[in-house]
């Protein structure tokens, strides 16, 4: 063959319709990987703080202010400046929960205050899960 990545490109083509999309969203499936977080937090229906603040309305709200929960300095000071928590805010925190926040302060000129760490210890690398988690607790948020 002429052209051996052309022969490549045709199997890659052969394999994709049967290849999982993974930017799609599944609150079904966010529900089940929300089980890993319930060691510490809660949503829905009559959802309170445990551990870990209750999870409803995150969407759309400032880091940091659930009432009635102790958050730590570097949680609270992320919010105090600017931390708004969004798809885009939570996919990136679930990885690395002290290095977003941390990034996210030195990013906001306040280096001075990336310091300490976050309760949650939890790491959800996956982007699949993070995706559809998202889209679950989407369910517990009012739109905005």
């Amino acid at each position: 063959m002429k052209h051996p990545y052309l022969a490549i490109f045709a199997a890659t083509l052969a394999v994709l319709p049967f290849s999982q999309n993974v930017s799609a969203q599944d609150a079904d499936a966010g529900e089940k990987v929300f089980k890993k977080c319930m060691t510490c937090h809660r949503i829905g229906e009559g959802a309170k703080n445990a551990v870990g603040p209750a999870q409803n309305g995150i969407i759309g709200r400032q880091a940091g202010t659930v009432p009635g929960f102790a958050y730590s300095p570097l949680n609270k000071a992320a919010g105090e400046n600017g931390l708004i928590w969004n798809d885009e805010t939570i996919f990136a925190y679930l990885p690395d929960p002290n290095a977003f926040l941390n990034n996210f302060l030195k990013e906001k000129g306040k280096p001075e205050l990336a310091k300490g760490s976050t309760k949650m210890a939890f790491k959800l690398p996956s982007e699949q899960e993070r995706k559809d988690v998202i889209a679950y607790m989407k369910k517990f948020s009012p739109a905005k």
